[in-house]
């Protein structure tokens, strides 16, 4: 599909599904490298987002891993709020682990500020952060992104994953808002 509709917008292809998946190959062999002789780690997956990222990562990941699920919010629809509301937290210790978070996309980096506290405080050994999407002109925090498989400017984005208010999260390509 050229165009989706999700409420009022109208959004366009802006990275073919081919091109999303060479990319996530790229960052999976830079993580089978650098982690791949680590005590199994932790793969956390932001949810909802991450959930097509995460699943097409774990599938060319090389080495035994943990995947973890955590669900938070901070979008209200084409904004982030600025606020990071938890609203499933970590199921598993990670006291002692190297811990990978995996996010659909990181902007301001509020979320993965929030997420790097959290595993600080729950004891985690390592923290690396691995997203799909990032886009460096918005980013605010000191924290490496250690993985990105596209950076792109500061557009809003749907699908493989993200979404618009709930909706367009089952696209298999990426769209941006056609103006």
């Amino acid at each position: 599909m050229k165009k989706i509709k999700l409420y009022d917008k109208v959004f366009r292809e802006y990275i073919p599904n081919a091109e999303i998946e060479k990319a996530i190959s790229g960052v999976a062999d830079k993580i089978n490298s650098d982690l791949g002789g680590e005590e199994i780690p932790i793969f956390l997956s932001v949810l909802n987002g991450s959930f097509m990222f995460t699943a097409s990562l774990m599938q060319k990941i090389d080495f035994q891993c943990d995947v973890v699920f955590i669900k938070v919010a901070s979008y209200c629809g084409t904004s982030s709020t600025g606020e990071v509301k938890q609203i499933m937290g970590l199921s598993k210790s990670v006291e002692g682990r190297t811990v990978v978070i995996v996010e659909d996309i990181v902007d301001t980096g509020g979320t993965i500020e929030e997420l790097y506290k959290l595993l600080s405080e729950a004891g985690a050994a390592k923290i690396k952060v691995c997203t799909l999407m990032f886009k460096p002109e918005s980013y605010k925090k000191s924290i490496k992104i250690d993985y990105s498989a596209i950076s792109i400017p500061n557009d809003f984005i749907v699908g493989f994953g993200m979404d618009y208010n709930q909706l367009g999260r089952q696209y298999r390509d990426i769209y941006i808002i056609d103006e």
